[in-house]
């Protein structure tokens, strides 16, 4: 029989993990959100905030979507955009001062632990987190106490496998080369919420009603190899901590393996089209 997995430390080791790659993806963040916006744009509408309302957003990394619905309750409305990795609260932070957006409180805070009175916010967003948590029932719990009555919840999680080259071509390479580790049974990534129903399930399971999922198809674009070996793999914890242990050898080997993978989506100028599928729903409390 398999061990469960232990989510205190799943939870301890996520923290420390997205807070060594926070400055990656503040590198990268406008990349990945051009490619992204459309999920974000999606989310906000499905919450709809309005002028004057408070909106929080969960597992937030950069903050690109809280940030969005900001200005939709802006402003006398304020967004309160949190994440579990202190440093990633310090990119956003730094990305809500530079677009010089005022109504926000950026903290800390844990999605299955918020810390915020019961029914005090009018909308939660959720951009591809709840699907990593250790305990995403008790995360969903967790909002529908925090949300008035009749407030929405928008989230989003990645589709199958098949769906999401753009991840799992990378992905293969670097498990293949002992560089990160595969999918282990019974500990999230990025797929957790990808069988069919499970999304309904979790929300209905929360005491949600006019549950709505969606899906919503992407592409990442980047202008080369070059920018994409680096966006994918600063980005990932794990990766980064297996690439810095290669040898030379087995870095340029790891490297070419790497192209040789991803040349079917080279276009002819060569930029990259690498396409991406997301789940994404909405509900009422």
């Amino acid at each position: 029989m398999m061990a469960p997995m232990d989510a205190e430390a799943f939870r301890e080791e996520s923290r420390a993990r997205w807070g060594a790659v926070a400055s990656a993806w503040a590198r990268h963040r406008q990349e990945f959100q051009r490619a992204a916006m459309a999920v974000s744009e999606w989310l906000v509408d499905a919450i709809d905030p309005q002028p004057g309302q408070t909106v929080l957003e969960l597992a937030a990394g950069p903050g690109d979507t809280g940030l969005l619905a900001a200005k939709r309750v802006a402003p006398d409305g304020r967004a309160v955009i949190t994440d579990g990795a202190d440093a990633m609260v310090e990119v956003a932070r730094a990305r809500a001062a530079e677009l010089g957006i005022e109504n926000v409180e950026l903290r800390p805070m844990e999605a299955e632990w918020i810390d915020l009175p019961a029914a005090s916010v009018d909308g939660v967003l959720c951009r591809w987190g709840y699907m990593l948590l250790a305990d995403p029932e008790a995360a969903l719990r967790e909002t529908r106490r925090v949300l008035r009555p009749g407030g929405r919840v928008a989230l989003a999680a990645w589709d199958a496998r098949e769906h999401n080259p753009w991840f799992t071509v990378g992905q293969d390479v670097l498990v293949a080369h002992d560089v990160a580790p595969g999918p282990s049974p019974g500990v999230p990534d990025g797929f957790s919420f990808a069988r069919p129903g499970r999304i309904e399930e979790l929300l209905g399971d929360a005491g949600f009603s006019e549950v709505l999922v969606d899906a919503v198809e992407f592409a990442f674009e980047p202008p080369d190899l070059d920018t994409w070996w680096s966006q994918l793999t600063e980005t990932s914890g794990r990766a980064a901590e297996g690439i810095a242990a290669l040898s030379p050898a087995q870095h340029y080997e790891l490297r070419d393996a790497f192209d040789a993978a991803y040349e079917p989506f080279v276009q002819e100028d060569g930029s990259l089209r690498l396409p991406a599928r997301t789940l994404v729903a909405a509900a009422s409390a």
